[in-house]
């Protein structure tokens, strides 16, 4: 577990443009079962590609007119319940930090792995979710 000084700046860049922190199991299902439409559901995390590509990607990636209606956050390493029941839902893929999962009616329909962060930049993954949006909002 990191301090909570050190993450809350790193929960806040989400926060602050209309992402809801989820800290619990429960939440997270409330959330992915009840969510009509669209839901973008992002693991944050401590890591450097968070902070140089995804959160700044993720945020460049709502400024369209076609997003989803929802937005969710989990924080790995810090809520470890929350995250854990998130990726019950992203299955089959591995657990990945960061990454970030597009659901259409509670149903997985895009999902970017840690490696499809590492190394891109902020508009690569800004561009990679758009299209997302344009298929499945």
């Amino acid at each position: 577990m990191y301090p909570p000084e050190l993450v809350q700046p790193m929960k806040d860049d989400l926060t602050s443009v209309g992402f809801n922190q989820c800290t619990t199991a429960s939440e997270v299902d409330e959330m992915i079962k009840h969510t009509e439409g669209a839901l973008l559901m992002v693991v944050n995390s401590v890591c450097g590609c968070a902070a140089g590509n995804l959160r700044p990607g993720v945020k460049l990636s709502i400024q369209n007119d076609i997003k989803p209606n929802t937005l969710a956050t989990v924080f790995a390493g810090v809520d470890g319940e929350a995250t854990n029941q998130a990726r019950k839902y992203f299955l089959p893929y591995p657990p990945s930090s960061p990454s970030v999962a597009l659901f259409k009616d509670g149903k997985l329909v895009h999902f970017l792995e840690r490696h499809h962060i590492e190394g891109g930049t902020a508009q690569m993954i800004a561009d990679n979710l758009a299209e997302a949006y344009k298929e499945f909002c």
